[in-house]
């Protein structure tokens, strides 16, 4: 076999040999080494070197060696003219560099690297020979290179993308036509609690709520992105504001749809403590200013009516002359009475009154306030059932929390009197270990709180009874009450009827528990 036939034999065969290298190993540096290990010994040379151009650095670094003594990684600068690597990338072709024979390794309009082969044997092929065969193969090279490198570059990339789709916090699914997935990221699997590979080609109905199904099937699959569906998701347990963008594929048809779903349940729930915490503001405020106004006048009134009140008693109980009016002074003396009891809760709401503060348990003020409405809660056939449990004790004064309750019961037994239904009331007493809060809630099977009156509900003087039935105090007096205790109050309707009445006060700091009575009806 001539020694011609033999390197063109090798031609053939070493870019195989690179090509099953690396598809063996999947690293391009250890199919090069046996490249070059093999060239070594076709040439004869001393030793065969492979450096790879570093763009970005402008370096070439040395990748592989038929020497396995020689340390790789060594890097020499583009511009280092006196290195025969460097010089070789420069280079159109191969070409002899003293003993040594370098060839440019290029790609499609870049230069990838540098072969080196050192001092081969003139006796296996003459000089001519060897600058022919390292030129061949560097184009050869080349080619598997640069192939190698673009699949590198594309794979990347496509793990960038990956993990930039899986590191995104929104939910997002791809759907096809019929809206059935055909890809999501982690988010979106994480939150259904399906593997990834599970939700391929199944339904996305399947995994949201029917509101969010509709939404995405009313948006129009061919027009723009469609923005600003705020739906309440069960199924992916949340808040969540949709979009819907058409998945359009590169010859401009429409394809599918990328559903993002950013939960927004933490925002929306700020946003209402936000909006209840300046609603509070608001109704502190004008309780603050009117209670300034206010406690002056009733100040002035008590001490008049008090006077009033006393010879009334003494006209009525003593003077006989009083005998044939005594009817009328009974009446005029229980306008008096109302007189005084509305100038006492004046007083109450101005917060004249100085709070007994010491520790009590809720459900025994519940009990004592039951006691003082039996009579007429009976009379107007109401039942009571009471849920109570285990209870913390709170810090407050007693008779302003059962002044408190009073309001709130009286305003409910008037409520349910105009009732046709069944006329019941149900308190419900519970408590959150984590926030250390004891919570009331009252509840009437009455008609409930009209929308309009809603927002006005704890206004002081604002009130829905005829004249001469209340003085729309009873609620704004419960407000002050329970914000003095450092607690909240919050009125709303129940989904199937009446009102519920919630009243949040802070637990005792020694977090002391009492144990109270069992579950039943009070009647």
């Amino acid at each position: 076999m001539s020694l011609d036939r033999t390197l063109h034999e090798a031609l053939r065969d070493l870019p195989l040999l690179f090509s099953r290298g690396v598809s063996a190993t999947l690293s391009v540096a250890t199919a090069l080494e046996t490249v070059a290990r093999e060239v070594t010994r076709l040439l004869g040379a001393t030793r065969t070197t492979i450096w790879l151009h570093d763009r970005r650095a402008r370096e070439l670094e040395l990748t592989a060696a038929s020497d396995t003594a020689i340390a790789l990684g060594v890097r020499v600068s583009t511009e280092d003219i006196s290195h025969a690597a460097a010089r070789g990338l420069r280079a159109d072709h191969a070409q002899q560099a003293g003993p040594d024979v370098v060839a440019p390794l290029r790609g499609w309009r870049r230069a990838l690297g540098t072969l080196v082969i050192e001092t081969p044997d003139p006796r296996k092929a003459s000089g001519e020979q060897a600058v022919e065969f390292a030129n061949e193969l560097g184009r050869q090279l080349s080619v598997g290179i640069e192939n190698v490198q673009l699949l590198d570059e594309v794979l990347r990339q496509r793990r960038l993308l990956e993990d930039t789709f899986n590191s995104l916090v929104d939910l997002v699914a791809v759907t096809d036509r019929d809206l059935r997935i055909v890809q999501t990221n982690e988010a979106f699997a994480a939150r259904v609690g399906v593997a990834r590979a599970d939700l391929m080609q199944r339904p996305i109905a399947d995994f949201v709520s029917p509101e969010t199904a509709a939404w995405l099937l009313a948006a129009d699959p061919s027009a723009a992105p469609a923005s600003g569906g705020r739906v309440e998701d069960a199924q992916l347990g949340g808040t969540f504001l949709l979009t819907a963008t058409p998945l359009i594929n590169q010859e401009g048809h429409v394809m599918g749809r990328v559903l993002v779903a950013r939960d927004i349940t933490r925002q929306t729930r700020l946003e209402a403590e936000r909006a209840a915490l300046r609603e509070r503001l608001a109704q502190s405020e004008k309780l603050a200013s009117l209670g300034q106004f206010v406690a002056g006048i009733a100040h002035e009134m008590n001490n008049p009516l008090q006077g009033v009140l006393g010879h009334l008693e003494l006209l009525i109980e003593v003077t006989d002359a009083a005998r044939p009016i005594r009817r009328e002074l009974r009446q005029i003396y229980l306008d008096a009475v109302r007189a005084a009891k509305i100038v006492r809760n004046l007083l109450v709401f101005a917060g004249s009154r100085r709070m007994a503060r010491r520790r009590l348990q809720v459900d025994r003020v519940v009990a004592r306030a039951l006691v003082s409405r039996r009579a007429s809660l009976q009379r107007a056939g109401i039942d009571v059932v009471r849920q109570q449990g285990e209870l913390p004790a709170v810090l407050g004064d007693p008779l302003l929390l059962q002044q408190a309750l009073l309001n709130i019961l009286i305003n409910a037994e008037h409520a349910l009197a105009d009732s046709n239904g069944v006329r019941r009331l149900e308190i419900t007493s519970s408590a959150d270990g984590e926030r250390r809060i004891v919570s009331l809630l009252i509840r009437d099977t009455g008609p409930g709180i009209p929308p309009d009156v809603l927002p006005r509900i704890f206004d002081p003087f604002f009130t829905t009874k005829d004249v001469g039935k209340g003085t729309g105090l009873g609620l704004a007096i419960t407000y002050g009450i329970v914000q003095d205790h450092g607690g909240t109050i919050a009125a709303s309707n129940a989904p199937d009827g009446g009102a519920v009445f919630r009243l949040d006060l802070p637990a005792a700091d020694d977090g002391g528990r009492v144990s109270q009575g069992p579950t039943g009806d009070d009647r």
